[in-house]
């Protein structure tokens, strides 16, 4: 007994260690080369390996799309560019509707290749390769990775001169004095809010804007947040157990085993009670051990990469979908007899504690056909929630749910007589969960569907079916629709509990509730489970369109101050994907709106803004390495890991007047409900 639990705290900790995520992402890893391919050129070859969920663009994507990947070359001595910058992979190429054009992009691996023509005798050719990189959440800011390549070209060639002014760079230089088309109407519009800011900042007061905050920002965003995520797992979990607990694979066997405990120790009856304790703890360990073993075998990375992974969420909800059929009654869910005789004749003929263990390990077998579908969901859920802990955590509430009638039956046995009789009822809660599980299902393909731009599940019919899950469910509650366990169970003629028509009535209303989203309503109870409000191709509903007034920080810091406001700034980008999509859902609704016109000074900060610094700045990044900020973009992207050590938008922090965080951080998260109290946590802050 003490080396399980040692084993099972062993493994909580290694758990524990493995929670910790900083902000800061590094999803793409280059490695630069040459190749000489002549004596009269070269290559100079980027070789990428990319994380599992995220993607690389491509080359030559149109100026108002993402960050196309593209070089640029300060030095070419004795060598000059031959051609463009050449993508060598498995290229994928999907529509996407925000930006209106095919995607181009690159998963698992990407390599590009430069080619340089030799001049001269030698070489000497200086540069760097920007690209960007985006998953289903976030997209980086334009990253570089530079080179530095020296050589001999031919013998009979002249001496080394600077040829670096070629047409590649002029098309560089092209793309960064003209930003992207919908970059003029911002600065238009911010140029004209600048000018209201009445009193420019001093150098000591920028000083004091760009300290580092991280700290306190992980303040905010740490332990406080972590433990409600957790706390909210547990309760899931727990809910799930209590849910297995009244099915008819489970409550049936709760008086038996209870009775066996009690009979078994008739003259020691705080044996009995010790054995039924003995005997919930064991399928906490079996479960727990269940969700530690889901963590092991995906990993801490994995279970992150899962959650926006399209293949997994495929197959996930053709799971559930298999659950709910099984829960309809269609067919059985079972494991093999052998495993349940194997396991029941070694309890029967062992005894002490590996006795008791085998019986639990014998309910767990038995009660697959109901317990399964419900843990399938849990861990489908708990594994794609973000959570490294998750499967553990959701494990051990549904095991300590499923485990405590056995417990309190045994130490106080007249509650047995009291407790409701096996019936149709569990029936009931069956074919309920069925329906649920139908409902989440398609919430999964609904990510896979954006991933891919397959269109088949936009918003309108994303609804529609959810419409009809619910409505079909309520029909069901109220007693107008059956389905063959009825019959079986012969329930067909009885009246439904009053409890089942309240709740049918309120699945009813929830159905008839959805409906005005087929025409564009923001149906904020769904907003966190449809496809956001840009798939829906007919829409009444007039968004509202927040745009921000300064796209300078410093601009919009003295304008706050003047104003007596706090700050939002929002890290984005013109090629960010993910921004748009939080601006079109997000932004649009009222309650966003009305507080980021009216209560916060609203500060964009493009990273991909390609406008030249009038002076290079030569910074030290946080790894040590020393960094030249070339454009503006490069200068909020800088601002953003230093200050706040985060590296990936959209990233949203409420600030006060003195570049101090009122509130933690929001990054992509279409649920308007949790927008809306991040920026009302920040003014509540901001007025104390």
């Amino acid at each position: 007994m003490k080396t399980i639990k040692s084993t099972i705290l062993v493994a909580l900790m290694a758990v524990f260690a493995l929670a910790a995520q900083a902000q800061m992402q590094d999803p793409v890893h280059f490695t630069v080369s040459q190749k000489q391919v002549s004596p009269t050129e070269v290559d100079v070859i980027f070789t990428g390996k990319i994380d599992a969920g995220w993607h690389v663009y491509s080359t030559g994507l149109p100026a108002d799309g993402p960050i196309s990947a593209t070089i640029t070359t300060e030095k070419a001595e004795g060598a000059k560019a031959d051609g463009k910058l050449k993508a060598q992979g498995k290229e994928i190429s999907t529509f996407d509707k925000l930006f209106d054009m095919n995607l181009r992009y690159f998963e698992n691996s990407v390599t590009f290749v430069q080619r340089y023509k030799v001049t001269g005798k030698t070489y000497d050719i200086k540069g760097f390769l920007e690209y960007g990189a985006c998953n289903d959440q976030n997209c980086m800011p334009p990253t570089q990775v530079e080179f530095s390549f020296k050589g001999e070209g031919p013998k009979d060639a002249p001496e080394a001169q600077d040829e670096k002014k070629n047409d590649e760079v002029e098309d560089a230089a092209a793309l960064a004095a003209g930003l992207t088309p919908n970059a003029d109407s911002l600065k238009a519009a911010a140029d004209s809010a600048a000018a209201a800011a009445v009193v420019p900042l001093d150098s000591t007061q920028v000083d004091a804007l760009w300290q580092p905050v991280i700290k306190e920002l992980q303040a905010f965003n740490g332990d406080d947040s972590k433990d409600r995520s957790w706390i909210y797992i547990f309760l899931m979990g727990f809910l799930g157990g209590l849910v297995a607990l009244f099915t008819p694979c489970v409550w049936p066997i709760i008086p038996m085993t209870v009775s066996f405990f009690l009979k078994r120790a008739k003259d020691d009856k705080k044996k009995g009670i010790k054995d039924a304790i003995t005997y919930g703890i064991s399928i906490v360990i079996i479960y727990l051990a269940l969700g530690l073993a889901i963590t092991g075998i995906f990993g801490a990375s994995a279970l992150n990469a899962l959650s926006t992974n399209a293949v997994f969420n495929i197959f996930f909800c053709l799971l559930l979908v298999v659950f709910a059929l099984s829960f309809f009654g269609w067919f059985e869910l079972t494991l093999p007899a052998s495993w349940t005789n194997k396991v029941d004749s070694k309890a029967s003929s062992t005894s002490g504690l590996l006795s008791i263990f085998l019986m639990a390990f014998t309910l767990s077998l038995v009660s697959f056909s109901c317990t399964g579908p419900i843990i399938g969901f849990l861990l489908v859920e708990l594994t794609t929630s973000g959570s490294i802990l998750g499967p553990a955590i959701g494990m051990f509430g549904f095991a300590l749910a499923l485990a405590m009638p056995f417990t309190l039956f045994a130490m106080f046995p007249t509650w047995l007589k009291k407790a409701p009789k096996s019936g149709g009822w569990m029936n009931i809660i069956k074919v309920t969960l069925g329906f649920i599980e139908l409902a989440f299902a398609l919430k999964f393909f609904s990510v896979a569907d954006l991933a891919y731009g397959w269109r088949l599940l936009d918003r309108e019919v994303f609804l529609c079916l959810w419409i009809v899950i619910f409505g079909a469910l309520g029909l069901y509650l109220i007693g107008k629709l059956k389905f063959q366990s009825d019959w079986e169970g012969g329930e067909m003629d009885k009246p439904m509990p009053v409890v089942c028509i309240m709740l049918g009535l309120v699945s009813i209303a929830f159905a008839i509730y959805m409906i005005p989203g087929l025409w564009g309503a923001p149906c904020k109870a769904v907003s966190a489970f449809a496809p956001p409000m840009n798939t829906q191709d007919f829409n009444l509903y007039k968004a509202n369109e927040v745009r921000a007034k300064f796209l300078n920080y410093e601009e919009g810091m003295a304008a706050a101050k003047a104003q007596g406001k706090p700050v939002l700034v929002d890290f984005t980008g013109f090629g960010c994907v993910n921004c748009r999509k939080m601006e079109a859902a997000v932004w649009t609704d009222p309650a966003v709106a009305n507080l980021l016109e009216n209560d916060y000074i609203l500060i964009s900060l493009f990273v991909d803004d390609k406008t030249p610094l009038p002076e290079h700045i030569q910074v030290t990044e946080e790894n040590g390495q020393q960094r030249t900020l070339r454009t503006v973009g490069d200068k909020w992207s800088y601002l953003q890991r230093s200050k706040f050590g985060a590296n990936a938008q959209p990233f949203y922090v409420a600030l006060d007047n003195e570049g101090k965080p009122l509130t933690g951080s929001a990054v992509y998260d279409e649920d308007i409900k949790k927008y809306v109290d991040f920026l009302k946590a920040g003014l509540e802050n901001y007025r104390k």
